[in-house]
């Protein structure tokens, strides 16, 4: 069974970059029909699409994320990487990486993070 395990620091500074890794076990970022997912909760508020890294590679970003968001990965550790450059406080949230096909998701379960000075 799949498993996904976010890591990364808890308390990010204004205008800083918040890098958070995804550990994927049981299954390879490379298969076939996923898209390798970031979401986010910020408190009060609902999920919110971040971007994703499909299988073959290829990026999909949230335009209102776009300009200050990168996914990556490391195929060779079976990991995937989001930054998101130039945070504020409204970064503050609850981020989690999921494995997404069709109508059907896995999410980890997440981390914390919270911008502030």
């Amino acid at each position: 069974q799949v498993q996904l395990q976010e890591s990364g620091p808890g308390l990010v500074k204004p205008s800083q970059t918040l890098s958070l890794t995804c550990t994927v076990s049981g299954g390879s970022i490379t298969t076939n029909g996923y898209y390798w997912t970031w979401i986010r909760q910020p408190p009060g508020k609902g999920l919110e699409w971040i971007g994703s890294i499909r299988y073959s590679g290829s990026t999909y970003y949230s335009p209102s994320l776009k300009s200050r968001t990168s996914i990556s990965r490391d195929t060779s550790k079976n990991q995937f990487t989001l930054q998101l450059s130039s945070v504020t406080p409204e970064d503050t949230a609850d981020y989690y990486c999921a494995r997404v096909a069709g109508d059907y998701a896995f999410i980890g379960q997440g981390t914390q993070v919270t911008v502030s000075s």
